[in-house]
């Protein structure tokens, strides 16, 4: 069975509980542990998902090939599983991994949900996350009349100072018992500190990684 010294997953599920459909299938929606991004969508049977539990490593059922694959066999792209849940009619699985290299699709992209209207979109994730992708875009392609390229050209001098700042001001908004002002205080403080990580080349996944493990 899965060896809980690699990459143990939260829970485990009953496969003889997993409602199939009359081809013996259940679609198996994919994403990301730390940042909840939706990677992909897939189908498996009882044996996939038996070997995805026994293994730790997402494996499917290809409908065109009439056979079991384990994700990133071939590309190296493989998923270690975190946790695996059902939904409320036990028709429909949710698996959390962390996707090796970054890739999911096999265009190359990171999530198979990259597109709108034809268009190449990043996939939606956590505010957090996604705040975050901005910041780093206005660091690689810097733009003059933007407040986050001001700072970053700063450098520490001028970020450290906002943090410093902001920091004060959630304080005094916490003694002034203001929940408004609370929750303004601290979503500045959560963008200049995200100006820190990326200035700093700081992924904001290593700071998941680091509550993840404090958690457990």
């Amino acid at each position: 069975m899965f060896s809980s010294d690699l990459h143990p997953l939260d829970n485990a599920i009953p496969v003889e509980k997993i409602r199939y459909d009359e081809r013996g299938l259940v679609p198996a929606i994919v994403q990301d542990y730390l940042d909840g991004t939706v990677l992909m969508m897939a189908w498996m049977n009882r044996e996939s998902l038996q070997k995805t539990l026994e293994t730790g490593e997402t494996w499917f059922w290809s409908r065109s090939r009439q056979e079991l694959w384990h994700k990133g066999m071939t590309s190296g792209h493989i998923q270690k599983v975190y946790s695996l849940r059902y939904d409320c009619d036990s028709d429909a699985l949710l698996v959390g991994v962390e996707q090796v290299g970054d890739i999911a699709c096999h265009t190359g992209e990171r999530s198979c949900f990259h597109q709108v209207d034809g268009k190449k979109v990043s996939p939606p994730s956590d505010t957090l996350s996604q705040l975050f992708s901005v910041i780093c875009d206005r660091r690689d392609h810097p733009n003059p009349d933007s407040y986050t390229c001001k700072l970053l050209a700063g450098g520490d001098n001028k970020i450290l100072k906002k943090l410093g700042e902001e920091t004060a001001e959630v304080v005094m908004a916490c003694k002034d018992d203001e929940p408004d002002a609370i929750a303004s205080e601290v979503a500045d403080l959560f963008y200049h500190t995200l100006v820190a990580l990326a200035h700093h080349q700081v992924d904001l996944k290593a700071v998941y990684r680091k509550l993840q493990e404090r958690r457990k």
